[in-house]
């Protein structure tokens, strides 16, 4: 991503003022970018507060970690990459405001890849970001940082590897997305799935699909410990380090995994498939988990993708659930599986996917929710493997699909509810669904 996303800069036009420039620190550190991660907050503010220093040399990675994070003076920062680790993600946030609520800022603030002190130039009057940029900002990968990490063993470079594999496959599919939405013929055909989405959408001028983050998947495999949700909503990743007893190249690899947002090749799809509703519905925002806020949660309609173990706001409406998706508490990296916690006479209490040489069986939940003010509604779409999760999408924008719930709730009008989805694969054949439980609502909706 270019510097401030390429916002056109006016060369020669007066200096800012140092109050100018203070005045525009406090302003971005107050802003949602930084609401809920004080420690984001106060990174900016110490390197900008240094920055109005006339006469100030560069800020140095050791200065900031004693400053910021409490390091002694003389920690080893080739052991240590907490400074770095902290900057990719303070720089997207700083990117971030400057792409939405400061996008009528004249004057902007960066800090260049390679150093920490901020430096600020003014934007070209009446260039306004255009608001597909803006949405793109949202949902783009970082792939690496320009600080050089120190020397990896391999299984280190495995893992950063797969890191910049996964997300170039996603910065790929995001370009592909925008194709395929500008192309779609919104509901032809298909009154069933109209019906749903727009009620589901009714007075909301902003519908958020938020993604989940593979970094946390990623993480809790190393370490075997599941990760908080005061941890992630304050972005305090690297306590996933310290809790753990791993050595040096693994909390380096935890240090790479953490600079990058991940997104898995069926999650996305599962957005993709949403997103092809746009011409309909109101405007369709993707959204990281990482940087979705408790604001939103309370007040928008919304779609979360993705189990909780990726998507941590996922476990606010799993008290709400019948069919919940659940993991091996003793091996992280162990397959889900979902459990039915009120099981019907004809239904299991647990499905557990299936894997062979020649078939796959998968299973997927879908929920259609209020969301906790009760002001909108709220979509979950989790599966046992991100395959699971695109096909949950699939079936609620399938009119064939959809009729066929429809008809089998025998209701004119969608009630909230709840559906559990068999996925399954023959080797050489395409994945297929199957409807093998469903929970309905009517006095909620």
């Amino acid at each position: 991503m270019g510097s401030q996303l390429n916002a056109p800069v006016e060369e020669g036009l007066d200096e800012p003022s140092v109050e100018e420039r203070r005045q525009l620190i406090d302003r971005v550190a107050a802003s949602a970018q930084f609401r809920r991660s004080a420690r984001l907050r106060d990174f900016l503010l110490y390197v900008g507060g240094q920055s109005l220093k006339e006469g100030r040399p560069e800020i140095h990675e050791q200065e900031i970690g004693t400053k910021v994070f409490g390091r002694s003076p003389s920690y080893d920062r080739s052991q240590d990459n907490i400074v770095r680790v902290n900057a990719t993600e303070l720089r997207k946030r700083i990117e971030l405001y400057f792409a939405t609520e400061g996008g009528h800022e004249t004057l902007v603030l960066e800090i260049p890849r390679g150093g920490y002190k901020p430096i600020f130039r003014r934007r070209v009057p009446g260039t306004p970001l255009l608001p597909e940029m803006a949405a793109e900002t949202e949902t783009v990968l970082e792939t690496s940082d320009a600080t050089p990490m120190p020397p990896r063993s391999r299984p280190s470079l495995i893992w950063v590897g797969l890191c910049v594999m996964l997300a170039i496959a996603c910065a790929v599919l995001l370009v592909q997305n925008l194709t395929f939405r500008s192309a779609s013929t919104g509901w032809a055909g298909r009154p069933t799935v109209e019906l749903f989405w727009k009620d589901f959408a009714k007075g909301q001028t902003e519908i958020d699909i938020v993604l989940p983050d593979a970094s946390v998947t990623l993480s809790e495999e190393i370490t075997h410990h599941r990760m908080s949700m005061n941890d992630f909503l304050d972005h305090n990743f690297i306590n996933q380090a310290e809790q753990a007893s791993l050595s040096p190249d693994r909390v380096r690899d935890l240090q790479g995994i953490f600079g990058h947002t991940l997104v898995m090749l069926g999650d996305f799809l599962a957005a993709q498939q949403i997103l092809a509703l746009t011409p309909m519905l109101p405007s369709l925002r993707l959204q990281q988990a990482r940087s979705y806020t408790t604001d939103a949660i309370k007040q928008n309609s919304f779609i979360l993708i993705g189990g909780r173990k990726a998507n941590p706001w996922m476990g606010l409406f799993d008290g709400q659930m019948n069919f919940s998706l659940d993991f091996d508490t003793e091996r992280a990296e162990s397959l889900s599986h979902v459990t039915n916690r009120h099981p019907r006479p004809e239904e299991q209490a647990v499905y557990t996917p299936r894997m062979d040489a020649n078939a796959f069986a998968g299973y997927s939940v879908i929920a259609y929710l209020p969301n906790p003010s009760g002001t909108g509604n709220v979509i979950t779409l989790a599966g046992t493997d991100s395959e699971a999760t695109r096909v949950a999408a699939e079936f609620l924008t399938s009119e064939t699909s959809m009729a066929k719930f429809r008809s089998t709730l025998k209701v004119k009008k969608f009630p909230h509810f709840e559906v559990l989805l068999k996925t399954s694969r023959l080797s050489g054949t395409s994945f297929n669904a199957e409807m093998v439980a469903y929970r309905a609502y009517p006095d909620n909706n």
